[in-house]
């Protein structure tokens, strides 16, 4: 099968390569848009990341470009018009679960760097400085955690946060029975981030949680609390967020991920004058750590992206059940 591979890095070429099952694999650095849909002709299938544009337009063209199917290398599919997909009869597989221990473990390296500063450390002791005025942190032992979203990621996280001593709650529409029998107590959203010293999402982005992050639930925090997001970026509101950064009600936010995050991440814009104002104020303040999406990056994760995708690509053309086929 033809597979255009779509937001290509030197690092996504490589484990393509390395795993591929002998499919015929074009790859583009650039990232799927209605600009350039047209690289699409001739090709059998799509392989996208989080930041590639399936929208209803997008979707219109593969069609007529004859494209059946469209492989995400990637969990979350939230960039993907699915009911335009179904009606044009584009199948969509997703990669469900790579290594959800990635993940978590990046959100806990956050949370680490923002409370205990050694990222400020590491650079004043490189220039002579060892003092410890303004590095103070807090114990994440007996600390109050808000968990949103228990799915595998979430799941992996809440067995660090309690290697960690931390007192957990959560909040899922649908709870995880084998975490409630492990102890974890299940809650309102106002319930658990009420009180809590950190709030870690872990959940994907659909309608009904956008902007779950707002000037409302912000209110309800704790004065002073963490926010992390590894999970997507349309789940905060990003100016409102900056308000709450201002006024002291946020104390701290780390972020793997941003809602104009496409025009940004896995791209070196260090010669480059940065125009969206939003992520330039938000890394002009000192309690604010962010991250280009990365939370995934490691070579176990890799390893599995490309294992089932391909496994994807394979069952699709010798017509096996789609397990991870997403419907709309």
């Amino acid at each position: 099968m033809k597979i255009a591979v779509f937001s290509t890095c030197k690092y996504d070429r490589e484990f393509l390569e390395k795993y591929n099952t002998s499919h015929e694999l074009v790859f583009f650095e650039e990232a799927l848009s209605l600009q350039n849909v047209a690289l699409t002709k001739d090709f059998n299938a799509l392989c996208l990341f989080v930041n590639d544009c399936a929208d209803a337009d997008v979707i219109a063209k593969l069609e007529e470009n004859g494209v059946r199917l469209i492989l995400l290398r990637c969990a979350g599919f939230n960039n993907i018009d699915l009911e335009s997909a179904n009606e044009a009869g584009i199948k969509v597989l997703r990669v469900p679960a790579y290594s959800p221990e990635a993940v978590a473990e990046h959100a806990m390296a956050m949370i680490l760097t923002l409370n205990r500063k050694t990222h400020k450390a590491y650079n004043r002791v490189r220039e002579g400085n060892f003092s410890l005025e303004g590095l103070m942190g807090f114990n994440l032992h007996h600390c109050k955690v808000a968990l949103i979203g228990t799915g595998n990621i979430g799941k992996a996280f809440y067995k660090i946060l309690k290697g960690f001593g931390c007192k957990v709650m959560a909040f899922d529409p649908f709870p995880d029975q084998s975490l409630v029998e492990d102890g974890l107590i299940y809650g309102s959203l106002e319930e658990v981030v009420g009180g809590a010293d950190i709030v870690s999402l872990h959940c994907p982005l659909v309608d009904d949680n956008h902007h779950m992050i707002n000037s409302t639930t912000l209110k309800l925090f704790k004065s002073g609390a963490m926010l992390i997001n590894t999970s997507r970026g349309g789940l905060i509101a990003t100016k409102d967020v900056i308000e709450a950064l201002k006024s002291g009600q946020l104390g701290y936010l780390g972020l793997d991920v941003y809602e104009q995050e496409s025009q940004l991440f896995f791209q070196n814009l260090s010669e480059d004058v940065i125009q969206d104002d939003l992520i330039s104020r938000l890394i002009s303040f000192p309690n604010v750590l962010i991250t280009s999406h990365q939370g995934f990056f490691t070579k176990e994760a890799m390893e599995q992206i490309a294992n089932i995708t391909f496994a994807n690509a394979d069952a699709f053309v010798k017509g096996e059940n789609l397990d991870n086929e997403i419907l709309s």
